[in-house]
């Protein structure tokens, strides 16, 4: 039998590769209520085979322990997404046209690349992103330590030239306001406007913060904090020449 505080290791490394950041997530994933998480907790004591059965791509003892390396199984390259749960496999034709699956264990989280539409409840507690509103999946090892939770593909010229149409920036949710990172470009998802890709600063007015484009061609403007659904801090860009 485990302690409690152990139990809660566990949880937490399970949320950390999941890239989940409640109870309520986790027991959705894991389809158990959340007083059944709140029980394993108080007895020390884990439902193993639900876990490893519901995480296979993850290591049994980087789970249990945190040493060692998570061991995630995703593919390569390929053309063709087939779910399996929450399993992700690829289909491939080789040169005598027949079919063939290719799978390699990486080191590094496979970062969920959606919709801009996907997220914009992302400020809310119970977010989590549906796997149909997932485009790919992408492993970049640049990536491996920026605790990304979604990659989305700018859209428009306000950014210009720090990014530019299609790019694909890497953004991780942050949960308290207090931890925004003035000047820095954030996605900002608002109830008026949708999702905005802004560097914020402090407002002169009251219970505001100023959104502000790299392309002088437009104009600064306030958004109501009250206005706010979710800020993610942008920590990283892809882009093709």
């Amino acid at each position: 039998m485990k302690t409690n505080l152990e139990i809660d290791e566990i949880l937490i490394r399970l949320k950390e590769a999941l890239k989940i950041g409640s109870d309520a997530e986790l027991s959705r994933f894991l389809e158990v209520s959340k007083s059944t998480l709140s029980n394993w907790k108080k007895r020390g004591s884990i439902d193993y085979d639900l876990l490893f059965s519901k995480c296979e791509h993850l290591s049994k003892d980087w789970l249990l322990t945190g040493q060692g390396m998570q061991n995630i199984a995703d593919v390569v390259a390929g053309n063709t997404t087939i779910n399996e749960g929450n399993k992700r496999k690829y289909e491939f034709v080789n040169e005598d046209g027949q079919e063939y699956e290719k799978v390699k264990t990486f080191n590094v989280l496979p970062i969920p690349f959606v919709s801009v539409n996907a997220i914009a409840g992302f400020g809310n507690g119970e977010f989590s992103i549906a796997e149909q509103d997932v485009k790919d999946y992408y492993v970049i090892p640049k990536f491996k330590d920026r605790k990304i939770d979604f990659m989305i593909e700018v859209c428009g010229s306000s950014m210009y030239p720090k990014y530019n149409s299609g790019d694909v920036v890497a953004c991780r949710i942050i949960k308290e306001s207090n931890f925004i990172q003035w000047n820095k470009v954030h996605v900002i998802a608002t109830a008026e406007q949708g999702i905005l890709i802004k560097r914020l600063k402090k407002s002169e007015i009251k219970s505001c913060m100023l959104a502000v484009s790299d392309n002088k061609d437009y104009e600064p403007f306030d958004i109501p904090m009250k206005e706010i659904t979710g800020i993610a801090i942008v920590v990283g860009v892809i882009r093709l020449e």
